[in-house]
């Protein structure tokens, strides 16, 4: 089991690259995967979980070559999958799982969906359900692996059955009771191989970069606000795409932990070249806003399936309390651990609401947060929803656990730069999934990051 030993040190500074954003890499192998030829996909992340996207289709008969953060794929068209031979492992990544359980519903094949410890301890039952709405044959279990009733909670693995000649998904028309990018787009991939449309409501607007994708590669799709409807027997549409090449735009998840770091550690001045800034995505940019600190953005251009992008500048300056929650949360809701370490930094007290999707994230993200806050020294309190944080103090050196989960431990780090003494985050193999160049990326910047097996 790998740590991190992080010492303070002086202020950040310099100009570096983050790994691509692990959303747009998972979508842009799907959706090179069922193109008519090869697609080629550059800046993936290099993390476990776009590599678990890209060995299940491989799994289902495509050629993916990847060479650094390059992927070649031969494309097989929409209806070119095939069975596969064994079940398909989808690691720690709920994406993966998510998006393919709306894929793998609609083939005449049938297969399973399993993954790590972690991953089988998340709820599936907001795919499962609306799927089976639709008439997928697909269930999950219950946390000992039971069969679960119909409505009722259910776990990975999921058992998915093929759909028998004469069989098809229906149309469907559904409003989803929390807003998920995940299972909007298992729900949209699955309506491309369904006999109506597929319109989606939600309470607001999740990230789109499936909607992007889907409407660069010119499939019928429309949105209006929270809004968005798929209807794959529009008469302008050929059943399919032909080949690309996108290239992934910097992860703005990954991007959050280097501007929190700016703001805790004095004097810091880093820029961060071409992180993608889609306006579903960029809560965290308008919360620093709000907490008076900035963050200038230049070089915007178009990416991988219209995802705009931007170089990033942080300036020193003084973050001031606020209120975080609502639609701006659902907008940031992967960088809540880094906004919390950026939370510390603010004097007063910061409110974290509308939250309680973080508690079945990878682990529970509050309960974690709250350890993690309280191992530093950090006033705070647990909430249902969120947590209330007492900045501007100083912090003292921990030990602390990351439960497994990537943003709990790179959120621990970046505290650990800014306290007295030494900090140490036990189990940082996680990291990978995410952020592989995470110590090696900051190091670059100044930072005392020590990898210790």
């Amino acid at each position: 089991m790998t740590r991190f030993i992080v010492r303070s040190a002086g202020p950040l500074r310099g100009t570096v690259r983050v790994p691509g954003d692990k959303s747009i890499g998972h979508r842009a192998v799907i959706f090179g995967s069922l193109a008519r030829g090869r697609c080629v996909v550059r800046g993936l992340a290099g993390g476990e979980d776009n590599r678990s996207t890209i060995a299940c289709f491989r799994e289902m008969g495509v050629d993916i070559q990847l060479d650094g953060d390059t992927a070649v794929i031969e494309g097989v068209g929409l209806r070119g999958l095939s069975m596969p031979k064994g079940v398909l492992d989808c690691g720690n990544s709920g994406t993966t799982m998510r998006l393919l359980a709306g894929l793998v519903s609609a083939q005449r094949f049938g297969t399973r969906l399993v993954g790590d410890a972690s991953l089988s301890r998340r709820p599936m039952g907001r795919v499962v359900g609306p799927l089976r709405a639709r008439g997928a044959h697909i269930a999950g279990s219950d946390r000992e692996g039971r069969a679960v009733k119909e409505g009722e909670e259910c776990f990975p693995p999921l058992s998915i059955a093929p759909l028998v000649e004469g069989e098809q998904l229906a149309g469907l028309e559904y409003d989803m009771p929390v807003a998920s990018a995940q299972v909007k787009s298992c729900l949209l991939l699955s309506g491309l191989y369904a006999a109506g449309p597929t319109v989606l409501r939600e309470p607001v607007v999740s990230r789109d970069h499936t909607e992007r994708m889907l409407g660069e590669l010119g499939v019928p799709i429309q949105t209006a606000g929270s809004v968005v409807m798929l209807d794959p027997s529009a008469d302008e549409w050929s059943g399919g795409w032909d080949p690309f090449e996108w290239e992934v735009p910097g992860d703005l998840s990954s991007a959050a932990f280097l501007l929190a770091a700016a703001q805790l550690v004095e004097g810091s001045r880093v820029r961060l070249e071409g992180v993608g800034v889609n306006p579903t995505r960029t809560g965290l940019l308008d919360a620093m806003r709000l907490m008076g600190v900035p963050v200038q953005q230049e070089t915007r251009e178009e990416g991988a399936g219209g995802e705009p992008r931007a170089d990033l500048t942080t300036s020193p300056g003084r973050p001031r309390r606020t209120l975080l929650g609502g639609e701006l949360l659902v907008r940031m809701i992967d960088e809540v651990p880094a906004f919390c370490a950026l939370a510390v930094a603010a004097a007063g007290t910061t409110e974290i609401r509308d939250a309680r999707e973080l508690r079945v994230k990878e682990s529970d993200r509050i309960a974690a947060m709250a350890a993690v806050l309280g191992a530093f020294g950090v006033p705070h309190e647990e909430l249902e929803d969120g947590l209330r944080i007492e900045g501007g103090g100083s912090l003292q050196g921990a030990t602390v656990e990351s439960r497994g989960d990537h943003r709990i431990a790179m959120a621990a780090a970046v505290l650990g730069m800014a306290a007295e003494g030494e900090t140490v985050i036990e189990d940082v193999d996680c990291v990978a999934t995410s952020f592989p160049t995470f110590a090696e990326t900051f190091r670059s910047l100044g930072a005392d990051v020590e990898v210790q097996s």
